[in-house]
């Protein structure tokens, strides 16, 4: 059986040379004080990767001569771009992702034969009638992944979980829900029982106010990238006997069982039914697009690009900052993953948050800081950047860095100019009301002290937001479960009209 690592690199080896000893080249630097003998991995137009004797290196083409049988055609470079992880959102995300990268590049893209649960594309120059990269996805388990992005094996990987050794980026959003078979008769589920459920602690349907059924308990197998983040989630992996390779087999698997359950991404559903989920004092949690965008709903699943510590080819690179463009966004959401374009709403348009205010407020939140809240939500609307933290730290959380510097680069091109912009700093109801009034603001001025950083060089008219702090006033979940505490120790951004302006900008 031919490895991971060999598929990773067959057809640019095919490509380039049928014998490893026609890839030899020697980099010798243009004064002739140093040379270097390698095996040329890639040449993007700017720089040569070649494996040597030191190890792999990248090395600037305009310092050095070429020579050897591996030497490119310096009229027309040629790149090789390796993608390994997560095989779900390969197919469904990522190659409609390319699709719109080449089709913006005014580039053609040609199918060819790959492994066949990857991809393989070459993307051609019809001008010029020349092939300039081959982007090629073969999935591999977690580990296997991370193993080949720190070896060289590959450029990019595709996972549901950030690793603190590797560069990343997100790429979209996606969310954790529980399903079932459409004829499944429960109307919604707990997170408290979703979790006891997922643990194999809850045995029957009754428990759940279903049947007197046995439940059928099904999951992804432990290898798999979406497994590997709902454990990080959960603490444990799901406790389940019937194990399944992919997301689409699991779904499918449980649609033709009415007394099955399992957990899988929303863009991964198929013939199944989403089952409602609320926390345990009755707050509904809806994964919709706002919610996640916002990381309301608590099992937000963010898909992440990861890069390692060395410069990429320039279409790489080039495609990596396509993905923050608005072609890339919308194909995103075609694909039924949720985009990163922030979105805003009225405040006062969600009644639920205004419910869940009134409902939730705690003995220490008096009638003047309700008062207070609802007289700052007045004609202002949400913007679905939202800034949450790493448990115990003062950390933004992976997504909430994406966010900063979305937030950074729309205020940098005055994309809010004539609004005022407050950054809402919101804790949970653990201790008294004056100390959890103070963290809310101590986070919300830590924001604005990153975004101050991030964004140095405002256009004219367009000025840093204003920290404005409601403590404990408007709970998103409650607050008995640590996932609920967190859920509503957050920093929102409001946007309403400045002084003497009346049309809202939009971002």
């Amino acid at each position: 059986m031919i490895s991971k690592s060999l598929w990773l690199a067959l057809p640019f080896l095919i490509v380039c040379a049928s014998t490893a000893a026609s890839q030899d080249v020697t980099l010798t630097a243009r004064d002739g004080s140093l040379s270097v003998d390698g095996t040329l991995q890639g040449y993007d137009g700017e720089f040569y990767r070649i494996s040597s004797a030191y190890g792999r290196l990248t090395v600037d083409a305009q310092g050095v001569i070429c020579d050897g049988p591996g030497c490119p055609d310096l009229t027309a470079p040629f790149a090789t771009i390796r993608i390994t992880g997560a095989d779900g959102p390969s197919q469904s995300l990522l190659l409609p992702l390319w699709s719109a990268f080449a089709t913006q590049k005014g580039l053609r893209m040609t199918p060819e034969p790959s492994d066949p649960d990857g991809f393989s594309l070459l993307l051609l120059d019809p001008v010029a009638a020349k092939p300039v990269a081959r982007i090629i996805f073969v999935p591999s388990a977690p580990d296997a992944a991370r193993l080949e992005l720190a070896e060289g094996g590959a450029d990019l990987v595709l996972t549901f979980r950030p690793d603190e050794g590797s560069a990343e980026r997100v790429v979209a959003l996606d969310a954790l829900v529980p399903i079932v078979a459409r004829d499944n008769t429960v109307p919604v589920i707990t997170t408290a029982d979703l979790a006891r459920a997922l643990s194999g602690k809850v045995e029957n349907w009754a428990e759940l106010g279903g049947p007197d059924m046995p439940v059928a308990l099904h999951a992804l197998a432990p290898d798999t990238s979406l497994a590997e983040a709902l454990e990080a989630r959960l603490g444990n992996p799901v406790a389940a006997t019937i194990l399944h390779a992919s997301a689409k087999d699991l779904a499918a698997a449980v649609a033709r069982d009415p007394y099955a359950i399992a957990i899988t991404a929303r863009s991964d559903i198929g013939p199944a039914r989403a089952l409602p989920l609320s926390d345990s004092c009755g707050f509904p949690l809806q994964p919709s697009s706002l919610a996640i965008k916002a990381e309301d709903y608590p099992l937000v699943l963010p898909v992440f690009l990861q890069t390692p510590r060395r410069r990429l080819p320039l279409i790489a690179r080039e495609f990596l900052e396509f993905l923050a463009e608005p072609a890339a966004q919308d194909a995103t959401s075609d694909s039924g993953f949720v985009n990163r374009t922030p979105e805003r709403w009225p405040l006062t348009a969600d009644g639920v948050r205004l419910i869940n205010a009134i409902r939730g407020a705690g003995e220490d939140t008096v009638l003047a800081d309700l008062q207070r809240l609802a007289e700052t939500m007045a004609a202002t609307d949400r913007l679905s950047l939202t800034f949450r933290f790493e448990d115990g730290s003062a950390t933004l959380d992976s997504q909430s860095q994406n966010n900063l510097s979305d937030l950074a680069r729309l205020m940098s091109v005055g994309s809010f100019r004539g609004q005022d912009m407050i950054l809402a700093g919101f804790s949970d109801g653990s201790g008294p009301a004056s100390d959890n009034l103070g963290l809310s603001r101590q986070r919300a001025e830590s924001v604005l002290a990153a975004l101050a950083l991030a964004a140095p060089d405002l256009p004219p008219g367009q000025a840093l937001p204003r920290v404005e702090a409601f403590g404990e006033a408007l709970p998103m979940a409650c607050d008995t479960t640590s996932g609920g505490r967190k859920l509503n120790r957050r920093v929102e951004l409001w946007l309403r009209p400045a002084p003497g302006i009346t049309a809202n900008a939009a971002p």
